[in-house]
């Protein structure tokens, strides 16, 4: 392992973990009982994420109905509580008749808050180079959301809090944080790349202001989340009892929080974004964002015993041996975690962890991987 980044304090701070399975882990042998283990565990995680209310239905607006690369494409707007409208695509097979299996297709976070549902779709239109070159070196230049629909599913991606249309605007906060730039609707790639930098920059501020707030970052982005999955569960088209979700790094992450709090998600996947809190606090937090971090959590349960909440429903978690990001004895501990949380509950078949070669990324061969889970607990079963 590398030197911790703490360094004389690091140690210290590594002993301030639990030696063994945490206060609220279903590994600890005090818990017997699954449903009364997960009633007392997702209360405690609903009590630390702090998650804002939104109340009210999402009264999504059609800004566009259009049938492109053999999928029938809605795109969609709705307006939350605070911020700017919420920019949303929804996608199935051309002509599909029905209700169909569905997925939240989670957006990554990449260091670039300018664009968030462009990431992974592919519209009509010239892509942004600055998009294509991401889906190029994350994706295999693919658009997995047109993907997973074109395998019969209805799927639906939206802009995150602070990413694409939800992103904060340099003329709405004080000049000193601005530094006098302005914003601008040219999308140059020298624009996206300053917004993007700014953007970073700005985490800090935002996770300070949301702790003064009383709520947490993963409160805030699941919030919203809840609130897509809600539009995307009360859909015609969709089958509200086969819907699934995913995404790749910060898009992982926020099906950590989601998939592990909320049971309407029936097949997970959490793709490039595992492991422990040991590893984040020794050696890679610098390598995430303020987001990631859920304050007193590591008391209760392990990073991916948040996503373990949701045993026995189905999981795949996704990791790849040179991520950056992570060091690998971080992930394979993460899976062996939750190896040991599906087994106890009797649901070894439900969870699956998987090793691929290379850097930080959802590649074809993972993305193949992926659609064939989902259709296999979301489209094979009753």
């Amino acid at each position: 392992m590398e030197q911790n980044m703490l360094g004389a304090y690091g140690d210290w701070a590594d002993g301030l973990l639990p030696k063994g399975p945490a206060e609220l882990s279903f590994r600890r042998a005090s818990f017997t009982d699954l449903k009364t283990w997960q009633e007392e565990a997702r209360a405690k995680a609903t009590e630390l994420l702090c998650e804002p209310s939104m109340r009210g239905k999402i009264r999504a607006r059609v800004d566009k109905r259009y049938t492109y690369d053999k999928l029938d494409i809605e795109e969609l707007s709705w307006q939350l509580p605070a911020g700017p409208r919420t920019r949303a695509v929804f996608l199935k097979p051309e002509g599909a008749r029905g209700r169909l299996p569905a997925i939240l297709a989670l957006h990554d976070h990449g260091g670039r808050k300018y664009f968030g549902v462009r990431k992974i779709v592919r519209l009509p239109g010239r892509r942004h180079p600055l998009i294509a070159e991401h889906q190029r070196d994350h994706y295999d230049d693919k658009g997995w959301a047109n993907e997973i629909a074109r395998r019969g599913f209805a799927v639906l991606v939206h802009d995150g809090f602070l990413f694409g249309s939800r992103r904060i605007n340099y003329a709405d906060v004080p000049s000193r944080l601005a530094g006098g730039r302005r914003d601008k609707k040219s999308e140059s790639t020298a624009e996206v790349l300053a917004y993007n930098q700014w953007a970073a920059d700005q985490e800090e501020v935002v996770a300070k202001s949301l702790f003064c707030a009383g709520t947490t970052w993963p409160g805030v982005f699941l919030a919203e989340d809840r609130k897509a999955l809600d539009y995307l569960c009360g859909r015609a088209d969709v089958d509200e009892g086969r819907v699934g979700c995913g995404g790749l790094s910060g898009g992982g992450l926020r099906t950590v929080f989601l998939a592990g709090t909320d049971p309407r998600i029936r097949a997970a996947i959490c793709m490039g974004f595992m492991s422990t809190w040991r590893d984040f606090l020794c050696y890679k937090s610098y390598t995430h964002t303020w987001m990631s971090f859920l304050p007193l959590a590591p008391r209760f349960f392990d990073f991916p015993e948040i996503l373990g909440l949701r045993v026995p429903l189905p999981t795949l978690v996704q990791n790849c041996t040179e991520d950056p990001l992570y060091s690998l004895e971080g992930m394979q501990q993460a899976d062996r975690i939750l190896k040991v949380v599906y087994r106890k509950a009797g649901a070894s078949d439900r969870y699956q962890g998987c090793f691929y070669p290379g850097g930080h990324k959802f590649d074809g061969s993972m993305q193949e991987d992926a659609y064939d889970w989902w259709a296999r607990w979301l489209q094979e079963a009753d």
